[in-house]
């Protein structure tokens, strides 16, 4: 069986590099000059096997600010990068419901908190 980290990687459009930062866990996308920002549409898109792959490589090296780096598909049709799937839109939106210390935090201020469209 072949390690995740040695697969070969297919894409079918463009993709981002993505990954948790170490620090607080936030997603993070990779730069195009190899940092790593908390905004999508900052990221490096990238467009080939060879990329994206290059990219990977370079972002597991980086064990020290983020982790779990992985390629994740994009829609790069609008002027600014979207998510391409509903893992990576939940991901960067949060949860599609509110939780219940959200609740909670919304009656002790006595102020009703906005509702989160679902997808």
């Amino acid at each position: 069986m072949v390690s995740p980290l040695q697969q070969k990687i297919r894409i079918a459009g463009p993709v981002v590099i993505t990954a948790n930062r170490l620090f607080d866990g936030a997603v993070v996308f990779r730069t195009a000059s190899g940092s790593w920002t908390g905004r999508l549409e900052n990221a490096a898109i990238l467009l080939s096997s060879e990329e994206a792959l290059k990219a990977l490589k370079e972002a597991q090296n980086d064990g020290l600010e983020a982790v779990g780096p992985y390629v994740a598909p994009v829609d790069a049709t609008e002027a600014s990068a979207q998510p391409a799937n509903i893992r990576e839109f939940i991901r960067t939106s949060g949860p599609t419901f509110d939780l219940p210390s959200d609740a909670g935090a919304a009656c002790v201020s006595g102020v009703a908190k906005p509702t989160k469209a679902a997808a």
